[in-house]
């Protein structure tokens, strides 16, 4: 049984080691909600929120979710009994549209609460069987083809399974080639971010000569009829994204053949039952799926681990180290990958497997805001 007694939301404002750049802006500092979560026995976990300062990615933002949190999600949760934490996910659904990352943030703690106050990891809790997860490398859109080439180069030799490519027009072909032509055996993936439509077809099929792992959300981030159209032309796996926002959405890609590749953030779709339910659709069908990231604190990265760690996720996920991104992170321990490019999943801990460092969270803390059970 849960029965949530106290939500508390905080804003933090966590500076990235350097700037991150996509199709849709450049990042460089994030604005972080967390969330501390306490249930009616005392159990305590922390959550995150993963929605970004603006809605280019979906149409939350950190400002709307903290409004539809404390307006919707938690009025829905606070001192209602819940028999299992995915009985939550249809309590949130019911007359409520949308704000998926809203949802999750508090859908997903309570998997954290459960996990924390049965003694077990939220790993094991979910239903997964990994110890270690492969794990890739994200890698912002460069200033010029060298400069790709320079920081992938880094990246092989610092051991991830997986280098993602972050593409635009004008940053796209000839960026891609000269990183295969560097490395011919890199396991290479380009990700869009919606940046292109069918127009630039003809361009999209030149990525085909590279042998990439996948081409991820070409188009725009609500399509699948044009993504159809455009995977009965590229031999490259088109990889959906921002796309997925449902199993509904998932067993349409399938029925029309609008990618071969699932990304599945939990932020995204609502949570983790969502999440189990888009995963256990696609081992049936025989779509491989892979955990993407968020620019997550330590807080946000050990629940996408927990959900990479379910035997459908066989592609290497965005999980990289703390390191990768912040001087100091907001978890102890923090989140380090082996040199042969493994992040451990912390299977015989309880909860989400690492401790929040409180005073580093006070001291990064903007705003702040508790909501009580009545």
């Amino acid at each position: 049984m849960i029965r949530l007694e106290e939500i508390t939301l905080r804003e933090i404002r966590l500076p990235l080691k350097e700037p991150f750049r996509i199709s849709s802006g450049l990042v460089t500092e994030r604005r972080i909600m967390l969330l501390h979560l306490r249930d009616a026995d005392g159990t305590e976990v922390w959550s995150e929120c993963v929605a970004g300062e603006t809605p280019n990615y979906t149409a939350e933002t950190i400002d709307t979710a903290w409004y539809s949190i404390c307006e919707y999600v938690a009025p829905r949760v606070l001192g209602i009994p819940f028999a299992h934490p995915s009985d939550v996910h249809p309590a949130l659904e019911h007359n409520f549209r949308g704000h998926n990352m809203a949802k999750a943030a508090i859908e997903m703690g309570a998997w954290a609460l459960c996990a924390q106050r049965d003694g077990v990891s939220l790993s094991r809790l979910l239903g997964g069987t990994r110890a270690g997860i492969e794990t890739g490398i994200s890698i912002g859109i460069q200033s010029s083809p060298a400069a790709l080439v320079e920081r992938a180069g880094r990246a092989i030799a610092e051991g991830y399974h997986k280098i993602k490519l972050k593409i635009e027009p004008g940053h796209d072909v000839e960026f891609v080639r000269a990183v295969r032509r560097a490395f011919p055996d890199a396991p290479l993936m380009a990700d869009a971010n919606n940046a292109f439509t069918l127009r630039e077809t003809d361009r999209l099929r030149e990525l085909d000569e590279f042998n990439l792992i996948m081409i991820e959300q070409p188009l725009a981030f609500d399509d699948i009829i044009r993504h159809a159209q455009l995977q009965r032309v590229l031999k490259t796996p088109i990889c959906l994204d921002e796309s997925i926002t449902s199993v509904e959405k998932a067993e349409d890609m399938i029925s029309m053949g609008a990618g071969r590749i699932i990304n599945i953030k939990p932020g995204r779709v609502g949570g983790f039952t969502q999440s189990r339910a888009i995963h256990d659709l696609c081992v049936a069908n025989g779509i491989p799926v892979w955990c993407g990231g968020m620019l997550e604190s330590g807080v946000g990265r050990s629940y996408n681990v927990a959900l990479a760690s379910l035997p459908g996720f066989t592609i290497p996920g965005d999980l990289s180290p703390s390191a990768r991104y912040w001087t100091e992170d907001v978890v102890t321990p923090e989140w380090t990958m082996s040199e042969d490019g493994i992040v451990r999943v912390p299977v015989d801990q309880a909860g989400i497997g690492v401790d929040v460092n409180v005073a580093r969270v006070d001291n990064l803390t903007v705003r702040t805001q508790s909501l009580r059970a009545q």
